[in-house]
């Protein structure tokens, strides 16, 4: 008997993509296929940060199911949406995040079936290869303890709780060894790392940069009072990315109040401007319409947010989440004034963005990563992406420019 095919749909973030590939070391009684119209089971790894995210895997649900596919919801979605999705027929079974380790049996039921377990542990399995990818997915912890008043994934992900350090470095060799040399640590909050095991995540990041074959390493998004002694000590280290995401969330002293942030504006620039003196592209995430946003405190934001070294940011629109506390907060924003905030804001960045590339002097570090419509197409060390022209092959390569033009989309060069 032929084995079934597994078709994987991946949501959301860095996190879910590496949570995937969990499922797909752990899968041996199945074929993984790239396609879905060939499987006979569709594994939706789901993202439920906002209510656009739940759409989107609702949408994509309803379209595979005019298929008449074996549909399995898994990831974030799994317990504030998974048990709505199995009665009423949306899904044929629903499993957690701890049970992902268990996928091969899963996969097996022949019936229905609702499986969520608990939030308190984090996978063993190691991770061996990314199909179609150069840059090398790590998760060096699991959930977090902040107490943000829109945020969900406490959760759906549960308290924080870092994996153990010989497990990632041997992780980061097995992956060396398949010739990856980029690297980015993801997780649900990573600058909690190693808070329950004594150390901290600059420790971890120096014994990463010692093995051999290890050339650049990003991270994923960090709170900014997570950068401590310990970190600020490698920011000089040519290994580590010369981007670092830092999550303001908003510039606003009330609006950070409310949503129950522990950073502030004073603390936040000071810490900004001391990165970018020492040459970081510096990104953020920040929300807009979120309840009690004024056209004050907003525009307070915007030209706060005109005064910081930013290069990058993800701006998203509020999304009521239930069994949080903005969700109980009543002054809420027009959505048609929200969707003008955040272009104002983007429109902003992009600018930023734009005047920072323009001032680079040094040679630009750049692992390539595909080749699409006539470019060679990679990122950076400023985690900015470039298109390149070359005669030669050089996919999947590492190349250093000296010289290359800024134009206001990207950056573009000859090689």
């Amino acid at each position: 008997m032929k084995n079934k095919k597994v078709f994987f749909k991946t949501f959301g973030c860095r996190t879910n993509i590496y949570d995937t590939q969990i499922m797909i070391e752990n899968l041996k009684d199945f074929e993984i296929t790239n396609g879905e119209k060939n499987a006979d089971i569709i594994v939706v790894n789901s993202c439920t940060v906002t209510n656009s995210a739940d759409a989107k895997a609702r949408n994509y649900i309803s379209k595979m199911s005019k298929l008449n596919k074996k549909i399995i919801y898994t990831g974030c979605g799994a317990i504030n949406k998974g048990k709505e999705l199995l009665d009423k027929n949306k899904v044929f079974g629903v499993f957690g995040h701890k049970e992902k380790e268990e996928i091969n049996t899963l996969l097996k039921n022949n019936k229905n079936f609702y499986q969520v377990g608990k939030l308190d542990t984090i996978e063993k399995s190691m991770v061996y290869n990314f199909e179609g990818k150069n840059r090398a997915f790590v998760k060096i912890q699991e959930g977090c303890n902040f107490n943000c008043s829109y945020c969900i994934i406490p959760t759906v992900r549960g308290l924080a709780r870092s994996q153990d350090e010989d497990k990632i470095l041997t992780q980061i060799k097995i992956l060396t060894q398949n010739n990856y040399s980029e690297f980015i640590l993801t997780g649900t909050n990573i600058g909690s790392y190693g808070k329950d095991k004594q150390t901290n995540l600059g420790e971890l990041l120096k014994k990463i940069s010692q093995i051999k074959g290890v050339k650049r390493i990003r991270l994923g998004s960090i709170e900014p009072i997570q950068i401590d002694d310990s970190f600020k000590e490698i920011l000089n280290e040519d290994w580590l990315e010369k981007h670092l995401h830092i999550a303001l969330q908003h510039t606003n002293e009330e609006m950070l109040k409310i949503m129950q942030r522990r950073n502030n504006y004073k603390n936040d620039k000071k810490l900004l401007e001391m990165l970018s003196s020492k040459g970081f592209a510096l990104g953020t995430d920040f929300i807009v319409g979120h309840p009690g946003e004024s056209e004050e405190r907003f525009e307070d934001g915007f030209e706060k947010l005109k005064i910081l070294p930013l290069t990058h940011i993800h701006c998203f629109i509020y999304s009521k989440r239930d069994n949080t506390y903005s969700a109980t907060l009543k002054n809420e924003i027009n959505g048609k004034i929200s969707k003008q905030r955040l272009k104002k804001v983007v429109k902003l960045i992009n600018e930023k963005n734009y005047h920072f590339r323009k001032n680079i002097t040094m040679p630009l570090k750049v692992l390539i990563e595909e080749f699409k419509e006539g470019y060679f197409v990679g990122l950076d060390q400023f985690f900015n992406r470039i298109k390149i022209k070359s005669d030669k092959n050089i996919d999947k390569k590492w190349i250093v420019l000296n010289n290359f033009t800024a134009k206001k989309d990207m950056n573009y060069a000859n090689f």
